[in-house]
């Protein structure tokens, strides 16, 4: 038993270092590609918001352009109705002035 133990490599061995640096450079490449895969979702996220930002204002936008439109189509339709009210008016002020 003693003997196994003492046949083991040491840590100072070549093929003892060999073997811890390949699982440095396993771990290594595992973490940077978490880090990249981490990076990318932070991307994905920071596009997404800037998107739903650039939809909100859209949309924003085009209610009150909407607003606006309503406006002034009421506006119209109050100047048209005053318009015909008048005409109604003076019809009336011409029939009454032929009466007389």
């Amino acid at each position: 038993m003693l003997a196994r133990f003492r046949a083991r490599p040491t840590a100072d061995d070549p093929a003892v270092l060999a073997r811890q640096s390949a699982r440095r450079a396993v771990v290594d490449a595992r973490e940077a590609r978490a880090a990249e895969r981490a990076a990318q979702r932070e991307a994905e996220l920071a596009r997404a918001a800037a998107q739903a930002e650039a939809e909100r204002q859209a949309e924003a936008e085009r209610k009150l352009a909407e607003q606006l439109a309503a406006q002034e189509r009421a506006k119209a339709l109050q100047a048209e109705q005053k318009l015909q009210r008048d005409a109604r008016y003076l019809a009336r002020k011409a029939k009454a002035q032929k009466r007389r």
